[in-house]
């Protein structure tokens, strides 16, 4: 039989766990978003996307994590709307 090998360390670096993700998801939900977050939701309302993305970019330091922050505001106005505010 094939043995269950457990991932080394070094392979789960970096990887979010259960407990960090809830109390991100916990002090995100008590302290709300940052003000530059709300000028990119804004930005992103007036679909001036690539402006939305130039302002993360500038505030976070890498395009990278812009595109990913400005991903997650996408999602949390559809959440928004969903919710019907």
């Amino acid at each position: 039989t094939a043995r269950v090998v457990k991932p080394r360390v070094s392979r789960t670096k970096g990887h979010l766990s259960k407990r960090t993700a809830f109390v991100r998801d916990v002090v995100k939900e008590v302290s709300g978003l940052a003000p530059y977050e709300r000028r990119v939701i804004e930005l992103l309302r007036n679909s001036k996307d690539k402006r939305a993305r130039k302002l993360a970019k500038k505030r976070l330091g890498t395009f990278g994590r812009a595109k990913r922050k400005v991903e997650e505001m996408t999602r949390v106005i559809a959440e928004s709307r969903r919710v019907g505010h």
